[in-house]
């Protein structure tokens, strides 16, 4: 068997003379440097899956809501949030959030929002 090679005391040598705030700092320090590539991650995708979820909860059903993100994915609009494609088609043609919605999942109103979100095929 292999004898470890222990190299604690050298790894160590760094933080030896900090004290356990400064260790404490550190750590937490670190630790955010480790999170951040992961929350930029999460903070610039979405899934499929999680725009479903955020249309029915907004009163859609799982088919209607289906239908919306498939159109929203196959445009490249997905990425703007299914939320948000139904809220902008809403406010702006002054209708409700279920008609935006079934406008988007019919296939009405993806040109203005290509255009809206400034997204040139």
């Amino acid at each position: 068997m292999k004898e470890r090679i222990d190299d604690y005391n050298t790894r160590r040598e760094h933080l030896k003379s900090l004290s356990d705030a400064e260790l404490k700092a550190r750590f937490l320090e670190l630790a955010d440097k480790l999170v951040d590539p992961l929350l930029d991650l999460a903070y610039k995708n979405t899934s499929k899956s999680i725009e479903r979820s955020i249309l029915l909860r907004m009163g859609f059903n799982s088919l209607e809501a289906k239908g919306i993100v498939d159109i929203l994915d196959d445009r490249d609009l997905l990425r703007k949030g299914a939320g948000h494609c139904t809220y902008v088609i809403s406010k702006d043609k002054n209708i409700s959030i279920r008609e935006a919605g079934l406008l988007i999942s019919n296939g009405d109103e993806i040109d203005y929002l290509m255009e809206y979100f400034k997204i040139y095929e």
